[in-house]
């Protein structure tokens, strides 16, 4: 496949702040048009912020109104957008996300599987998966943590899926000591866990892994007092890393990443011996 531009959004989110944190994901999505991005990928929970206890009250139903809002801005500007919002479904909040078209359909709805011990007294367990073929290649979707080390079975069934793209909205975060500062980043790099995981999958099926986290202070819920500090990273085929953007609570920026999908490497029971070849030895 050519290769495109895909729009990496690491953006503020505020908790408790829908107007504003979707202003800004709208903006995001047409500077991103404006710099010849196809795709754009926004943050975990970027309406409400991830394990915020507005979602209680506020959360809305995927379709609904915060859906609505990012597809009208996928329409106007003509670009696929990845978002991860909060879910309300009867009686149960998801942390979900959604692939949007060009045309503003939704094309694929996850909810996050490995959600933390800590999110789930706010979050319901996730019950669905699933891929989509598209003019960009196939593309799957993951929340944050699905992409663990401890838990790439999700990624795993993605691949053995068709998925060429594997695109994850993310809220990562450091603890703030004492004095209200963020750990030092000089003398302990943030981002080893995604960058082993995102490398591993990268390697293994030749797919495209691109996590976008959120930037800005938790001021609320179980991680009140943690900051999120972006680091959004892209891996390619072979575990290249194609962009990481910059760490920091203040650190909100696009990044603008080019990607070339590769052909799965294999369908079917042949992805046994396929991955066996390059080293892998789980089932």
């Amino acid at each position: 496949m050519s290769s495109y531009r895909v729009g990496m959004a690491q953006l503020l989110v505020e908790g408790g702040r829908p107007e504003a944190n979707l202003r800004r994901a709208v903006d995001a999505i047409r500077v991103a048009a404006e710099q010849g991005c196809r795709l754009v990928v926004l943050p975990e929970c970027l309406d409400l912020g991830w394990t915020d206890p507005s979602a209680r009250t506020l959360a809305v139903p995927i379709p609904g109104v915060h859906t609505e809002i990012l597809a009208q801005a996928a329409r106007e500007h003509g670009v696929y957008v990845v978002a991860g919002l909060v879910e309300r479904a009867g009686e149960r909040l998801y942390n979900a996300a959604v692939l949007l078209s060009p045309t503003g359909d939704i094309l694929l709805h996850h909810r996050k599987i490995n959600e933390l011990d800590i999110g789930l007294d706010l979050y319901s367990v996730g019950d669905r998966m699933g891929v989509v073929e598209t003019e960009l290649g196939t593309l799957g979707l993951s929340i944050c943590a699905d992409n663990f080390c401890s838990s790439l079975a999700i990624a795993h069934v993605l691949a053995r899926m068709g998925a060429q793209l594997v695109l994850s909205p993310s809220a990562w975060a450091v603890i703030a000591d004492h004095d209200n500062t963020n750990h030092d980043n000089t003398g302990e790099r943030y981002g080893k866990r995604w960058r082993d995981s995102y490398t591993e999958l990268a390697k293994l099926y030749d797919m495209t892994v691109i996590g976008v986290s959120n930037v800005g202070p938790i001021t609320a819920g179980p991680w009140a007092g943690r900051k999120c500090i972006g680091c959004s990273l892209a891996v390619g085929p072979g575990g290249e890393i194609l962009a990481e953007a910059p760490y920091g609570e203040f650190a909100e920026t696009l990044v603008v990443v080019e990607v070339r999908p590769r052909a799965p490497i294999a369908c079917g029971t042949d992805f046994a011996p396929a991955l066996a070849a390059r080293g892998y030895r789980g089932a």
